[in-house]
């Protein structure tokens, strides 16, 4: 399981450290890719393969269906983790997620997403004056 914030840097060529309380579970090799609101999604190879069964036996004939396969898919690309302990971010996913300098990489259960700072305490101010009204409306899913 994911939890937590880190704080890093993303250096001019575009490499990241991996926090090394996630690198365990990710393993030497996965799948980053454009995420929801603005950041990335990291998955380890059988998260992300769970994941790629779930949008393979989504209907073709479904537009949204096709629409969220796509994005999914166009972005993703197979990192590898280097002996210092960084990935490299294609510019195509740090262009997705506003990534300049500073960023987070926060652990979300079953994947980690990796946030510029400042989307970061953008989405913090907007969500958190709801979160209540969130916690309610997501009852009904069983938490």
């Amino acid at each position: 399981m994911f939890m937590g914030e880190y704080q890093h840097s993303v250096d001019d060529k575009g490499r990241l450290i991996v926090p090394a309380k996630f690198r365990d579970t990710l393993g030497e090799k996965f799948v980053v890719t454009k995420g929801l609101d603005n950041c990335l999604f990291v998955y380890p190879q059988a998260e992300w393969a769970n994941l790629e069964s779930k949008l393979k036996a989504l209907p073709l004939t479904n537009a949204n269906a096709r629409a969220f396969a796509r994005f999914m898919f166009s972005g993703a690309t197979e990192v590898e983790v280097d002996k210092q302990g960084r990935i490299t971010l294609p510019q195509t996913l740090r262009d997705h997620a506003r990534l300049d300098r500073d960023v987070l990489v926060i652990g979300v259960n079953t994947r980690a997403e990796i946030w510029s700072v400042e989307e970061w305490k953008r989405y913090q101010d907007q969500a958190g004056e709801s979160y209540e009204e969130i916690a309610e409306k997501i009852v009904d899913l069983g938490i």
